[in-house]
């Protein structure tokens, strides 16, 4: 078991994952295979490193605490396990070998730039599997014409295959956080759409608005999209139309 001498610190959103039985949940969704690449996000205090470990030949993980970094790297070997002292939010995923699969528990206060940032490595994917806050990933699967649907939902949907896996109670962090989380898959799709950030942003930040009012100067009746609806009506396919013909 890890070591819980370390003090988790607000400023990096540090919330430990601890409870053995959600650590196995999230091992048999991963179902990793000796050969695979798998890279972690945040290892921590390598609870969930550990377990993967005893699948796989070899981890890479990157972590941005120096402290735990050093204390991962001081545990196994380097052929074992590689940890890359480095902000996630700037790391450059290409030097992974493509087919890798990206596993996690996310910092919470930088959990939506970073599904952004990863999102840019899509096609070199083979899966993602991270644990979020509820919230983020309602927000993800959302289906459209629903409160939680906005620009992450369109933005991921359009690149990957999503799905809740399984929710996670407070108690099996420490500290425990102040929301629920859950598990969540993301598949690249083979075919993925284009939709252009510029528009996504623009249309939600006037979500309640309607179409003609929010994205003006776009001919929605030419497209066969009523411009009496509202951003959040509109499909991920709807953005990717709007996306190809129109002109901001």
């Amino acid at each position: 078991m890890p070591s819980t001498s370390h003090r988790p610190r607000k400023r990096f959103g540090q919330h430990f994952l601890h409870d053995p039985r959600v650590l196995a949940r999230i091992v048999d969704s991963i179902d990793p295979q000796k050969d695979d690449c798998i890279v972690e996000i945040g290892p921590g205090e390598g609870a969930l490193t550990r377990p993967l470990l005893e699948k796989v030949g070899k981890l890479e993980a990157i972590e941005l605490d120096r402290d735990l970094a050093a204390s991962l790297a001081a545990q196994f070997p380097p052929w074992r396990l590689t940890v890359h002292c480095a902000d996630a939010l700037e790391f450059d995923f290409a030097r992974f070998p493509a087919g890798m699969r990206l596993a996690g528990n996310l910092p919470y206060n930088i959990s939506t730039p970073l599904l952004f940032h990863l999102a840019q490595y899509a096609e070199r994917v083979r899966d993602m599997h991270f644990m979020l806050q509820l919230e983020v990933v309602e927000r993800m699967v959302a289906a459209h014409s629903t409160p939680e649907y906005g620009r992450l939902s369109v933005a991921l949907q359009v690149r990957f295959q999503m799905k809740k896996l399984f929710k996670v109670a407070r108690g099996a962090f420490r500290p425990p956080p102040k929301v629920e989380s859950a598990l969540v898959r993301l598949v690249p799709l083979e075919r993925p759409l284009r939709v252009d950030e510029d528009l996504l942003r623009k249309a939600f930040s006037a979500r309640r608005k309607t179409l003609k009012n929010a994205l003006p100067g776009i001919d929605f009746a030419a497209l066969g999209i009523d411009p009496r609806l509202r951003p959040e009506n509109l499909s991920p396919q709807d953005y990717a139309r709007l996306s190809m013909n129109s002109i901001l």
